[in-house]
């Protein structure tokens, strides 16, 4: 649905979301438990599908802030269309999710922009990818001591094949030779192609890009001053005063280029060169005092903010505890019911272990596997919520509302933060994912032009839809 190349920003691989982390229990519609499938053990589940959330943002917010509901089952369905982003986003799983005394609050959090969206990463930050790589390799060739060690995490559902290749992968984030992945180059290439004549006048360019598209469009926080240095080297978030020098290999995806008229498997950096990672969680906040501004200029940056709500979700999700920045406590002491992580009568004990994930699985599914699930009988009627990446639009098909449970919310992303779009071609897309989703029998909840269109299965077209399956869909399977 979206054109995507080596000559345009967004690229054919997308390694970070192109809007803000969501709490999928917040914008679900259908808000009574008692309208949620029951779990084994009593609890109402609440089942989520992701198509091409890309970056798992949307699983840590609602992870973290579960506790914030009634108790429920949280069950995510992810489903990409390359192994990679699956590869990258067990590891944000698999870093949010490790104790607070193998690594420490902060160190988290700095690591877990980086890995997300850096080109370049310290020395530590490597030396961690490979010692998850290696452990991942025997994730995906021994699921039983996947299960044991992450139970959190199913990979049961990805085929045989796809394992295989995700073995491949761990093994080239594993090899410690930094001229596999040349990413400053590769980098270099990408923006030479995507800016041709221009490229001389980036910083011009840039400009343009940020205060009239981006900033217009909602991200007012973004300076120009990281925005250009991410365009320029591909470092979104130097966290630490440190040689940012080693190749993030997470961020290498393989295509299969022609030379000489023969298909040539390449592997390279096919990503998003114009908008960057800042959308995810760098320009909203629950922390108000992080959106002042002085004289209309923010006073602080999306990388600041960025920091601070992945600090917040990891300590949330570790402690079921709210999180208030340290910085914030002289203008926040005289409230007595305010926890922080530094010092008073509410701090959580940190020697408190893993986080406690007992209620959320997160499956990854079969890559594009989209137009043969509701053939499955166990996906029929299941999903209280569905969420579509804007790269992945073109999935949405009438067969979304045999997967839907009833009055199942649907959530699309729009374009608002690629800069290539104009604004009827903004518009074009989301009158097109409107027609989709009228069309799955879905109806509009909230108008469009906004980050996030939403839907709602409709009662009627839920019933027709339970009435009109075939039996042959109901075939039992895994």
């Amino acid at each position: 649905m979206l054109a995507a190349g080596s000559g345009n920003g967004f690229g054919t691989t997308a390694w970070w979301g192109f809007s803000p982390a969501l709490d999928l229990q917040a914008a679900c519609l259908e808000t009574s438990v008692e309208g949620l499938k029951a779990s084994q053990e009593g609890i109402p589940s609440l089942n989520i599908l992701l198509v091409g959330s890309i970056d798992g943002r949307h699983i840590l917010k609602t992870m973290s802030q579960a506790r914030r509901w009634p108790r429920r089952k949280i069950n995510f369905y992810v489903l990409e269309n390359n192994l990679e982003t699956i590869g990258r986003q067990l590891l944000f799983l698999s870093l949010a999710l490790e104790p607070s005394e193998k690594r420490g609050l902060q160190g988290k959090s700095e690591m877990f922009l980086e890995l997300m969206g850096n080109t370049l990463l310290r020395s530590q930050t490597a030396a961690y990818l490979q010692e998850k790589a290696k452990l991942f390799i025997r994730y995906v060739t021994d699921l039983e001591f996947q299960r044991a060690d992450l139970p959190t995490v199913d990979m049961s559902a990805l085929k045989f094949k796809e394992r295989d290749h995700l073995e491949g992968i761990f093994q080239f984030w594993r090899s410690p030779d930094p001229q596999a992945f040349q990413i400053k180059q590769l980098w270099d290439l990408r923006l030479r192609q995507y800016l041709g004549t221009r490229y001389d006048a980036r910083r011009g360019v840039c400009d343009w890009d940020l205060t009239m598209k981006l900033q217009e469009r909602g991200a007012q926080v973004i300076n120009l001053r990281e925005f250009f240095h991410w365009r320029d080297t591909g470092v979104a978030f130097d966290v630490r005063e440190a040689a940012y020098d080693i190749p993030n290999k997470t961020l290498a995806s393989g295509r299969l280029l022609r030379h000489k008229e023969e298909p040539m498997p390449a592997r390279g950096y096919w990503g998003d060169i114009a908008t960057g990672p800042f959308i995810t969680f760098g320009i909203e906040t629950e922390e108000s005092s992080l959106l002042k501004t002085i004289n209309g200029v923010p006073s602080k940056s999306a990388h600041e903010i960025a920091l601070h709500n992945v600090t917040a979700l990891l300590y949330e999700l570790c402690y079921n505890t709210r999180y208030v920045p340290s910085a914030s406590l002289e203008e926040k002491s005289s409230d007595s019911n305010f926890q922080d992580g530094s010092g008073d009568h509410n701090k959580p004990d940190v020697s408190s272990g893993p986080p406690a994930t007992e209620d959320v699985r997160v499956y990854f599914l079969p890559l594009n596997c989209l137009s043969e699930l509701h053939h499955k009988e166990k996906y029929q009627k299941l999903f209280n919520v569905v969420f579509f990446s804007c790269s992945m639009v073109h999935f949405l098909k009438p067969n979304l509302n045999q997967l839907s449970a009833p009055r199942a919310t649907l959530i699309v992303e729009q374009t608002n933060f690629l800069p290539d779009l104009r604004k009827e071609q903004m518009a074009e897309f989301s009158s097109r994912a409107a027609r989709l989703a009228t069309e799955a029998g879905f109806v509009t909840v909230e108008a469009t032009g906004k980050t996030f269109s939403f839907f709602q299965l409709g009662d009627q077209e839920a019933g027709e839809a339970q009435s009109e399956t075939p039996a042959s869909s109901a075939a039992p399977g895994p």
